[in-house]
C-alpha cells in the first residue's frame, strides 16, 4: 500500500461528508483565511505498539493523526452564527463516528480492518478575527494494524 495514497484516499472520503461542501478547495497544510476555505494538516503517523510471534513476524497498532481546519464566517458578536458553527462541528464528528461503525470509512492496515477506527474529535473554534472569519478546527485520527512477515 503506498502511503501518498493515504492522504488522498482520506480527503475523497471526507468530501462525501453531506453537511458542508469538504470537496472544494481543501488544501493540504495550506489555509486561506477565507469563509469555506478548508485545509487537511497530516501530524504524522505514530506507532502506538508492535508485537513479534515466534516466527518473528511483526504486528504494528498505528494511528494516523490529522488536523481538518474550515474557515467560516462568524461575525463578533453574532451567537447565532457560532450557534450554527459549532451544530456542524457536532454534527460532522456525529458522521465521521457513524460512517467508522458502518465500515464506510477508508481503511488503512493490512490486517484487522474491521477493527480500524476513524475518529473526529474535540473540535472547537480554533481563532476568529475582526473581518468576521472563524477558524475551527476537529483533530482527526486513524487507528489501524499492519502485518510484516519475515521471508
Amino acid at each position: 500500500m503506498e502511503r501518498e495514497n493515504d492522504l488522498t484516499r482520506l480527503r475523497e472520503w471526507l468530501a462525501t461528508y453531506p453537511g458542508y461542501d469538504l470537496r472544494g478547495n481543501m488544501m493540504v497544510d495550506w489555509l486561506d483565511k477565507i469563509p469555506g476555505s478548508k485545509s487537511l494538516r497530516p501530524g504524522g503517523l505514530v506507532e502506538v505498539s508492535r508485537a513479534e510471534d515466534i516466527l518473528g513476524n511483526v504486528t504494528v497498532s498505528n494511528q494516523y493523526n490529522f488536523g481538518l481546519y474550515i474557515a467560516v464566517e462568524k461575525a463578533p458578536g453574532d451567537g447565532e452564527g457560532a450557534a450554527y458553527n459549532a451544530s456542524w462541528v457536532l454534527d460532522f464528528q456525529r458522521w465521521v463516528q457513524a460512517q467508522s461503525v458502518a465500515h464506510m470509512a477508508p481503511t488503512f492496515g493490512n490486517i484487522d480492518q474491521l477493527q480500524e477506527t476513524v475518529k473526529a474529535q474535540n473540535g472547537e473554534l480554533y481563532d476568529t478575527n475582526e473581518e468576521g472569519v472563524g477558524l475551527y478546527v476537529i483533530a482527526l485520527s486513524v487507528s489501524f494494524k499492519e502485518r510484516y512477515e519475515v521471508n
